[in-house]
């Protein structure tokens, strides 16, 4: 097996301007964004991504077949211009596996023709929210003001701070290749997957991408946890010297 492979399902040419990153991170924000947007969409399943860095383990589907551990791009065109997806359950369990699988992500959407690049996540903040930021980064100062008008924040200069894993490598590396890059991240508690602060961070997207699409699934998914996220505010307005614990 190679360390990194991906598998094109199609033979003829795939073009696409724009990349849309939504691999698992905190929340699963970006995730819940890219994964809603291809169902919305109806966007095309066009490659299979494989890999040594992936953990070991395989995924059992519904009819209980076994299948490699696998990320996934899919793409929508509108009939002017190509929306490439990089979806799927797993980031690299190495410092190395990162950076590698980034560098292979870039040469794939690069020969497709992308220059710009959306990746999406979720900015931990270790408790409940009542209102959801969007913190943004970009890896052009020139892109900084058209995100800051749509209310994204940026960190003071004072503040600083870092993007783990492909969300963050993608910023940095195609910033190398003469891409233009833009790091999307709802605040989120990080103690549940949050299809609320993936509606918030979904509605600034598609201002940046131009798209219409209705965030109404993902609200009804987080009305559905209302109960859960209504029981964990109790547990951190009541007095107590335990320590909340993550969930999930």
């Amino acid at each position: 097996m190679e360390d990194i492979s991906i598998t094109f399902l199609r033979d003829s040419e795939i073009d696409g301007e724009i990349l849309i990153e939504g691999l698992p991170g905190v929340g699963q924000v970006g995730k819940l964004v890219a994964d809603h947007l291809i169902d919305e969409l109806d966007a095309e399943k066009i490659a299979e991504v494989h890999s040594i860095f992936f953990p070991p383990q395989v995924v059992i589907d519904g009819d209980g077949v076994a299948h490699l551990a696998k990320n996934e791009f899919y793409r929508y065109h509108d009939g002017t211009r190509g929306i490439i997806f990089l979806v799927g359950d797993f980031q690299s369990n190495s410092p190395e596996g990162h950076y590698l699988l980034s560098d292979a992500y870039l040469n794939a959407v690069e020969q497709m023709g992308v220059t710009r690049i959306y990746t999406l996540g979720g900015y931990g903040v270790g408790h409940m929210l009542d209102s959801i930021r969007v913190l943004g980064s970009v890896n052009n100062i020139d892109l900084k003001e058209s995100v800051e008008e749509l209310g994204v924040n940026f960190p003071e200069e004072s503040d600083g701070g870092g993007i783990i894993g492909a969300s963050g490598l993608l910023l940095g590396l195609s910033a190398q290749r003469g891409m233009e890059g833009i790091c999307l991240m709802g605040e989120t508690s990080g103690y549940l997957v949050d299809p609320l602060s993936a509606s918030v961070v979904l509605e600034i997207l598609c201002k940046l991408i131009g798209v219409d699409v209705s965030s109404a699934k993902l609200h009804e998914r987080a009305g559905e946890m209302e109960p859960l996220v209504n029981h964990i505010r109790k547990m951190e307005s009541a007095p107590t010297d335990e320590e909340l614990s993550y969930i999930g």
